[in-house]
């Protein structure tokens, strides 16, 4: 616990409460050693947006998410940008509160969180057609990283 406490910059105590959190929710093993891919899967993609509803803000400066960022920035052409707020952000757009504060820094250096959260935001935010597309991205990302992990 200590080591994600560290990589995601929050205390341990959060990191226990989350983990008892997603044991009682059936999203890790009874050890919380083993996530339950097809259980989160189905939370990110279908409850995510109703658990922490997030509404575009002002214009700021910040790092790219949703359909702004990869992988979605790929697949979705888009004038619009939604960037968390920060000031060594290198975009401007709407403001999108992260999930918690602290996985921007954290996000900057794993880019496979960065691009998860990104996803999810894409969920908690985007259109029907940014959500859809956002839903099959991250299928693949996280089956690809469970096998990588088997």
């Amino acid at each position: 616990m200590k080591q994600i406490a560290q990589d995601l910059q929050v205390s341990p105590s959060e990191i226990s409460e989350s983990l008892n959190r997603s044991f009682q929710a059936d999203l890790i093993s009874q050890d919380k050693r083993k996530v339950n891919r097809l259980a989160l899967l189905e939370f990110l993609k279908h409850g995510i947006r109703y658990v922490f509803p997030q509404k575009p803000g002002s214009i700021v400066r910040g790092i790219k998410t949703a359909h702004s960022a990869p992988p979605l920035n790929r697949l979705i052409i888009s004038n619009d940008y939604y960037v968390w707020p920060a000031a060594e952000g290198d975009a401007k757009g709407q403001a999108i509160e992260p999930l918690y504060p602290s996985v921007v820094n954290a996000s900057q250096k794993d880019p496979y969180l960065y691009e998860c959260l990104a996803l999810i935001d894409a969920i908690r935010v985007g259109r029907v057609r940014e959500q859809e597309a956002a839903r099959e991205e991250l299928s693949r990302l996280l089956q690809r990283n469970g096998k990588q992990n088997d």
